[in-house]
């Protein structure tokens, strides 16, 4: 009984030890957020302060000074417009290739996942020539869909990766019995596979969701003014002149807080998902 103890104590004790490193570790993480958030409530001057003030009057003069500036709203509709539409094109598009490279693989599989998987290896800036002049010659530039095609395309090869690794956890014992029912491709793969990933293709869709919302390089180099979004908000308060941190501040907060709020809600799924099958 008294060794029995002894091995409970010490459990709880390393139980204990584990949930205060996770939350030091989340605190962490956190920190640059908060203080993100409190450095929008401050005026210029308490934001360059040295020491940083810690207790100050909170003001609303940043997002006021934001919203006269520019229009919110037409960047964040930017934002949700050509994020959420690679998200649905990249799914439509990595559900196929990957229930063909996990229940049809034939000896150029392997190489082919390697080589899609290679290319988030490549600088963004050495594709960016020719990128652009594609755009420029199909009359693209500055427009929603050539970023949303290009979000598509920068995020594919993590999305059929992923989708991969959930198809091959399903035996594939279930499709075949689905196919002697007489089931078509379509209902194998709408009926019997989607349900079972389920858990796997939300957590990839909302992967892909957050990858395509916090892109920078593209929308700053394809985007201008008509299909901007946030993160070219973001950036225009950046100034030769200096930095203003307390307005880069606000409206870094008001790029980040849908997609935060989004993660937040969607955080047990997003976990679930990612630590589903060899995806750990």
């Amino acid at each position: 009984p008294m060794r029995a103890s002894h091995h409970h104590a010490s459990t709880r004790h390393w139980r204990g030890l584990r949930i205060a490193l996770a939350w030091l570790l989340a605190l962490l993480v956190f920190s640059p957020i908060a203080w993100m958030l409190l450095t929008s409530f401050k005026t210029e001057l308490a934001a360059f302060s040295m020491p940083p003030q810690w207790l100050f009057r909170p003001t609303l003069e940043n997002y006021r000074e934001i919203f006269a500036r520019a229009n919110y709203l037409h960047y964040a509709l930017n934002s949700i417009l050509t994020a959420g539409g690679a998200t649905v094109l990249g799914m439509l598009l990595a559900v196929p290739a990957a229930y063909a490279f996990a229940f049809h693989p034939t000896r150029h599989t392997r190489g082919l996942l390697l080589w899609m998987l290679s290319t988030k290896m490549l600088p963004a800036v050495g594709v960016l020539v020719p990128v652009y002049l594609i755009c420029q010659h199909l009359g693209l530039l500055d427009t929603r869909t050539a970023l949303g095609v290009v979000l598509t395309l920068i995020n594919l090869p993590i999305m059929v990766w992923m989708i991969y690794t959930y198809f091959r956890d399903i035996p594939g014992d279930i499709l075949e019995a689905a196919r002697m029912d007489g089931a078509s491709l379509f209902d194998e793969i709408v009926r019997v596979l989607l349900p079972m990933a389920r858990g796997g293709l939300a957590s990839t869709a909302l992967l892909c969701l957050i990858l395509s919302w916090n892109e920078s390089f593209w929308s700053l180099n394809i985007t201008t003014s008509q299909a901007a979004p946030l993160a070219a908000l973001v950036a225009s308060f950046s100034s030769p002149e200096g930095l203003f941190w307390a307005k880069l501040s606000a409206v870094s907060t008001l790029a980040c807080a849908p997609i935060l709020i989004l993660g937040w809600f969607s955080q047990r799924q997003l976990v679930r998902g990612l630590t589903f099958g060899a995806v750990k």
